[in-house]
């Protein structure tokens, strides 16, 4: 039996305050409001509750953020594509921002199990003034627990419409792309985090929040395989390869704090689901 779940958060400032209403259909389900920062930040946890997605599960996500609301969003786990006999899960994730607003998109990491066929597909739309910082953590199966990633299909897409487009393909089977040196050098996380603008970021305002990424990947544990850059002005992106999501998380959550602090002068307060 295939599960169809879908699930809209509205965000509007009121009275000074950030505040969500949210419709659900099917086993998507967001927990009650909190406000660990003030009024003026609305952080809200995702609960998926079969816990993963197996072929031809859909889980379709819509996420509006009125003017000058600033919400944040999280998940207690990781979402898991599970193995298929040959339909697809699909999750889709389309995030709208009006002017002004603020978003945070911080799931927690999406585990591909040996033989899923999936597909993860994240655009957002930002309207002046709007900004948003999210990421992205991919693991490929779970080689600690002796479970690799040697079957199935996992198609990623990334777009600010107009501005950046990330797509790609990673076939279990494609041992080049998966193993050599100019693809995944055997890695089993690849990871982003990103600052995405509706209007043009100034020179400094971008140098400053790339240089503090740069400082902190100097000494890291994956500084050969992380890099930051800004390929459009409306858009700061950091990139790292790793050999599990721990350290990767480590890095963006340090990526996070840093830019939380240069881009909106607000100090990084952790949702608590993360420390559970």
């Amino acid at each position: 039996m295939s599960w169809h779940a879908s699930l809209s958060l509205d965000y509007t400032l009121e009275s000074g305050r950030s505040v969500v209403r949210h419709a659900h259909h099917g086993p998507l389900r967001v927990l009650q409001s909190l406000y660990p920062e003030g009024d003026a930040t609305c952080c809200n946890v995702l609960v998926h509750p079969p816990g993963g997605l197996v072929g031809g599960d859909t889980l379709d996500l819509r996420v509006a953020v009125g003017s000058a609301a600033h919400g944040l969003i999280t998940t207690p786990g990781a979402t898991r594509f599970y193995g298929s006999s040959g339909a697809r899960a699909v999750q889709r994730t389309r995030l709208r921002l009006e002017a002004g607003a603020r978003l945070e998109w911080l799931p927690l990491e999406t585990i591909l199990y040996s033989g899923c066929q999936a597909e993860n597909q994240l655009s957002f739309e930002l309207a002046p003034g709007a900004e948003l910082i999210g990421w992205d953590v991919t693991a490929l199966g779970l080689p600690h627990a002796d479970k690799p990633f040697v079957a199935g299909r996992f198609c990623q897409h990334i777009e600010m419409p107009g501005v950046w487009l990330e797509r790609g393909l990673l076939d279990a089977a494609d041992t080049r792309l998966l193993s050599s040196p100019l693809g995944l050098a055997g890695q089993h996380c690849l990871a982003s985090i990103f600052f995405a603008a509706g209007s043009p970021l100034g020179r400094e305002r971008r140098k400053l929040a790339l240089d503090g990424a740069r400082r902190l990947l100097q000494g890291h544990a994956l500084q050969a395989s992380a890099g930051a850059t800004s390929p459009n002005p409306q858009l700061l992106v950091l990139r790292v390869l790793a050999p599990q999501v721990e350290p990767a998380m480590d890095l963006l959550k340090q990526v996070w704090a840093a830019w939380r602090q240069s881009l909106w002068n607000k100090a990084a307060v952790q949702p608590r689901i993360w420390a559970m």
